[in-house]
């Protein structure tokens, strides 16, 4: 019984009911798809590039006739397996002046650690979408298939169509991006409100706790 209690406390705060393929099925009949967008080392480029890349952002903004949301997520990074590591491979080698210049890295690594935090940044764009997109008289329409299923169908045919867009528009500002896959997903959602915690998911067939973001407006 407590079991249950606390399953329908936390599903108060739970927007999310399903992920079917690479659809993020919400409450209140709305959905969403996930673009991860790899990083890119903007002061490393050269002042021309840095133009064009600024140029084809806002030529991306410029075009959207939809809303997106916008999510950067910065997540301590634990490095001290890879230090571990280091000394690992100094204890490893034969050549004395290697080990030596291995551990004194080691070291450097060890000591920038502590005086700085390391953060792993990853970007992410929320495409949304609502039943109410496809206006009162279609939402009205009823046929064999089951609510869900039509529901389903007409939320992966708009949100592909978006992602397509974006993926489009991305290209050309010279970023790469994908849209993310179920597990994936799941993953990302477990990560962000498990603390990073991914050893504890063991069977991506259950429904993790996942929240949905607002609607960047």
């Amino acid at each position: 019984m407590a079991k249950n209690l606390r399953t329908n406390s936390t599903q108060k705060f739970i927007e999310i009911t399903d992920v079917i393929e690479d659809v993020v099925i919400l409450q209140g009949g709305s959905a969403c798809v996930v673009i991860e967008v790899l990083a890119t080392n903007f002061e490393l480029l050269s002042a021309e590039e840095q133009d064009a890349k600024i140029f084809a952002y806002s030529n991306l903004l410029n075009s959207l006739s939809f809303h997106i949301q916008i999510l950067i997520r910065s997540k301590k990074l634990d490095i001290s397996s890879y230090v571990n590591s280091l000394e690992v491979e100094a204890n490893r080698t034969r050549n004395t002046l290697l080990a030596k210049n291995i551990r004194l890295y080691k070291d450097f690594v060890a000591d920038l650690v502590k005086v700085n935090t390391i953060l792993e940044k990853k970007f992410y764009i929320v495409i949304p979408y609502s039943s109410l997109e496809k206006g009162a008289l279609g939402a009205a329409q009823a046929t064999g298939k089951s609510q869900m299923e039509n529901f389903f169908e007409e939320a992966k045919a708009v949100l592909y169509s978006k992602a397509e867009n974006i993926l489009n528009q991305l290209q050309r500002t010279g970023l790469k991006a994908q849209r993310l896959e179920r597990e994936k997903i799941i993953r990302l959602f477990y990560d962000m409100f498990n603390d990073g915690q991914l050893n504890a998911l063991h069977n991506l067939d259950t429904h993790p706790p996942i929240v949905q973001g607002k609607e960047a407006k």
